[in-house]
């Protein structure tokens, strides 16, 4: 019988003994013994002295089902739309990237056409160059999410099957509609009654849910939705246009923006009427980019948890790839209000 001081093993050491006695995580455990160029020198020596000390002997069956895989995770990058400030894309894959890495996982970026499911993921899946995929074109209503499903491709999906409610796959998403009820009640908090809404086109899944969010709120307080809404293609340009609109005909004193690239928008005008944000009119935007938190007088938004995001995914495609496979369900993280001047 193995002893662990304090505690008697009557069984085997197992991985979460040696990763308890090492002071590391499961994960790193494992990369120690199948990818040990993975960690740093003092961690992979401190590892191996704790599965010395324990005689921690790996499932070989389990290393070598693992070993045949390429610990690549394919993820397709769309064009980046110009005209705009969404860097939450960005964000999301530096997260995917760093929590891939500490899973023992690499990820693979290739392009491909947005409006083609197959464009990118055919040849990967022919070559089995990957494991799996991350797939995060969910306003596109997801044919990517389908295109792979009828292939029994292993993916997780960052964003909700909005077009298939009885769809079965992995997937995580942040509550868009919660975002924009915090920015809502916030501006509330601070005394504003008429509270306009700029988002994107019907057809966005995204854009809808992020609406709801702001309308419900309202209504919730009895006060008017109605004439306070536009809803716009996701360029500065359009906020713009939309908020010289709303301000002439609405009068509203606070801006709920689907994005902080229509938050800019805002500002522009708001700039160009000698008025200023946060004083005359105050704005929200959506997503946190880099441009809001460096911007004047500094534009409050709405965070998204996109480390979270990652962790989430991973740990699903952990599932995925684990024998024998486990699905997780669909999880929704809530975001956070990032407060600035602005408002």
């Amino acid at each position: 019988m193995t002893r662990i001081p304090g505690r008697a093993l009557t069984v085997p050491p197992t991985l979460a003994d040696v990763a308890e006695r090492a002071g590391v995580s499961r994960q790193t455990v494992s990369n120690a013994v199948n990818n040990p160029e993975l960690l740093r020198a003092d961690t992979l020596v401190r590892v191996q002295e704790a599965i010395e000390e324990l005689g921690y002997s790996p499932n070989r069956a389990a290393r070598n089902l693992r070993t045949r895989s390429s610990h690549l995770i394919g993820l397709r990058m769309s064009p980046v739309q110009e005209f705009t400030a969404n860097a939450a894309a960005d964000r999301f894959v530096h997260s995917l990237v760093d929590t891939s890495r500490e899973a023992g996982y690499q990820v693979l970026l290739f392009s491909g056409d947005a409006t083609d499911p197959e464009s990118g993921y055919d040849d990967l899946l022919r070559s089995t160059a990957v494991d799996a995929f991350v797939v995060t074109d969910t306003y596109l209503g997801n044919p990517q999410a389908a295109w792979l499903r009828e292939r029994r491709a292993p993916f997780v999906a960052f964003g909700r099957p909005w077009d298939d409610p009885s769809a079965t796959h992995p997937w995580v998403d942040v509550d868009g509609a919660a975002g924009a009820e915090l920015a809502t009640r916030h501006l509330l908090d601070k005394g504003h009654t008429r509270i306009a809404w700029i988002g994107w086109r019907k057809d966005s899944f995204i854009g809808e849910d992020r609406r709801s969010g702001w309308s419900r709120t309202l209504k919730e307080r009895g006060l008017p939705t109605t004439g306070l809404a536009s809803r716009v293609e996701d360029t500065v340009n359009s906020g713009r246009e939309a908020s010289a609109v709303l301000l002439d005909e609405a009068l509203p004193t606070a801006f709920v923006c689907a994005s902080d690239t229509l938050a800019m928008g805002v500002m522009h005008t708001l700039a160009e009427r000698g008025m200023h944000a946060g004083e005359d009119v105050a704005v929200v935007g959506f997503d946190d980019s880099q441009t809001a938190q460096v911007m004047h007088p500094g534009l409050t938004s709405v965070r998204q948890p996109l480390e979270d995001v990652a962790i989430e995914v991973v740990s699903a495609l952990e599932g995925l790839l684990a024998h024998p496979r486990r699905i997780a369900e669909g999880k929704l993280l809530t975001p956070t209000l990032a407060v600035r001047r602005s408002s």
